[in-house]
């Protein structure tokens, strides 16, 4: 049997190689998504222990000093907050971005081995028609060996 050559095959290797890259940059879109949301979950706690300590400070004896202070660390932990959400909401379109782009890869790929198994398929076809031929050709070559006849 001869052997299969598909004359695609530089363009198949290309497409897995597209897919490889293309779940490795949605891996790391996930990872930057789940390090932004970690921050913002952290900022979130941060600002629960300030306002619990700005209460404390309201309950015991008054120090404006304090409380000031408190004030301003919990109006920049809001504006990080808000930054943050904005950082959390564009790792979350460039993580659905990648997501598109890999699945876009994934079915590249399986549409250029779907043509592979068909020229493979075709191509087992086409050997065993003429091995049938051959075979036909043998057949009669004995048959007319047997009756004398020359061929």
């Amino acid at each position: 049997m001869a052997k299969f050559n598909y004359r695609l095959q530089n363009i198949l290797n290309l497409m897995v190689n597209f897919e490889e890259q293309a779940k490795q940059n949605f891996a790391e879109r996930r990872r930057i998504l789940t390090d932004e949301e970690e921050r913002l979950e952290n900022l979130t706690a941060k600002q629960e222990q300030l306002e619990n300590y700005a209460r404390e400070l309201r309950t015991g004896d008054i120090d404006i000093k304090k409380i000031i202070e408190n004030k301003y660390e919990q109006k920049y932990v809001e504006d990080e907050i808000k930054k943050q959400k904005v950082k959390v909401n564009v790792a979350r379109k460039n993580l659905e971005a990648a997501r598109v782009r890999m699945e876009d890869a994934v079915k590249e790929r399986k549409i250029h081995e779907k043509l592979r198994e068909n020229a493979f398929e075709d191509f087992v076809e086409e050997e065993s028609a003429k091995e049938l031929m051959e075979i036909d050709g043998l057949t009669s070559y004995v048959y007319g060996i047997k009756n004398g006849n020359s061929v």
